[in-house]
């Protein structure tokens, strides 16, 4: 339901989103998993973000729209737009020339965190907050959703987005037909932080293009539905442990564990012999269990252990840069609008 706030529209508009981090049930968010069988994913948001600013471009500059990101975009009309999700969105929201998009993260694009669904769901929040208007998180994310998957053809799922919109830690359940449910995860006091307090997150170095091997896991999708259902149940389990009144790390870890080894057979680029070996030293370090965040093949690496371990398994990952996080509460915000 859009929500009008002004009747005129502001000239300045800044959103912050969060990342998030998939702890299970990856893969059954995909519509090939899903349209036949329904599907779960557990995640968090971290708080790591999107920003992404919106404003009316000044009369002076030669071009009528101005898009930074990696890259900076000067040009005249929102066809000649190369950056996709930007294009599609203002098409999508029919805003009119002359802007200015930019956006800027907290960590690289491509990192297996949801960067790109987060700048999706962030540059929606504040292209309506630019019209004049507030949205539900739900209408964010599917909004997101179809920019990403309908019109772009892009060959993901549907976590990313509704982890960035709603933000906390939630149960995802996609059903057939594309009507997605949001199960808060009710954490006992102290569980979540004892849980981030157990968290170690490692920077790989490798930023990777996820479409290649989410096409390849879509196409094995029905010969892989045996481990995508154990997938899914191990995203309930997880869910089961982070609502009892003691965070039992050790057996939080060991579902990871499991889900990861589940996991690097949906697809043949979803782990390499660098990723097995970073794997396998932190294990042997002390680590309860892990993951590689993301479709695969590089980005970001979960690891859960005893706080008196993590020394330990960071001098075995010394090649590696850690990256501290905690828990976001909040999905993507309206900072400022002027």
């Amino acid at each position: 339901m859009v929500k009008s706030v002004n009747r005129t529209t502001p000239d300045f508009v800044l959103t912050r989103t969060p990342l998030r981090v998939s702890f299970a049930g990856g893969g059954t968010d995909l519509a090939a998993f899903y349209e036949t069988e329904y599907g779960t994913v557990m995640s968090t948001a971290i708080n790591k973000y999107i920003y992404v600013t919106v404003k009316r471009h000044g009369a002076v500059f030669n071009e009528a729209i101005r898009i930074n990101y990696s890259k900076s975009e000067q040009v005249q009309s929102i066809d000649e737009i190369e950056n996709n999700i930007a294009r599609e969105c203002l098409r999508f929201l029919e805003i009119n020339a002359p802007i200015y998009i930019s956006t800027v993260g907290d960590l690289p694009a491509s990192t297996g965190l949801g960067g790109s669904s987060s700048f999706a769901v962030g540059l929606l929040n504040a292209l309506h907050a630019y019209r004049g208007e507030r949205v539900s998180a739900s209408q964010l994310a599917e909004e997101a959703c179809h920019i990403e998957i309908d019109v772009l053809k892009q060959p993901i799922g549907k976590q990313d987005q509704y982890a960035s919109a709603f933000g906390g830690v939630n149960l995802f359940c996609f059903k057939p037909g594309g009507d997605v449910t949001v199960e808060p995860v009710r954490v006992a006091n102290g569980n979540l932080n004892a849980l981030f307090e157990q968290m170690l997150l490692f920077w790989t170095g490798h930023q990777r293009d996820a479409s290649s091997v989410l096409s390849e896991q879509k196409r094995n999708t029905p010969q892989n539905i045996d481990l995508l259902l154990a997938m899914r149940e191990q995203a309930k389990a997880l869910q089961k442990l982070l609502s009892n009144g003691h965070c039992d790390g050790e057996k939080f870890g060991h579902v990871l564990d499991g889900n990861w080894k589940l996991k690097r057979n949906l697809a043949t680029a979803i782990s390499n012999s660098q990723i097995d070996q970073w794997y396998a030293r932190a294990m042997q370090a002390g680590a309860f269990g892990g993951k590689l965040c993301g479709a695969g093949g590089g980005g970001f690496l979960l690891f859960i252990a005893a706080p008196r371990a993590h020394e330990g398994i960071r001098k075995a990952l010394s090649d590696l840069r850690e990256i501290p996080v905690a828990p976001e509460v909040h999905g993507s915000q309206i900072l400022l609008v002027d």
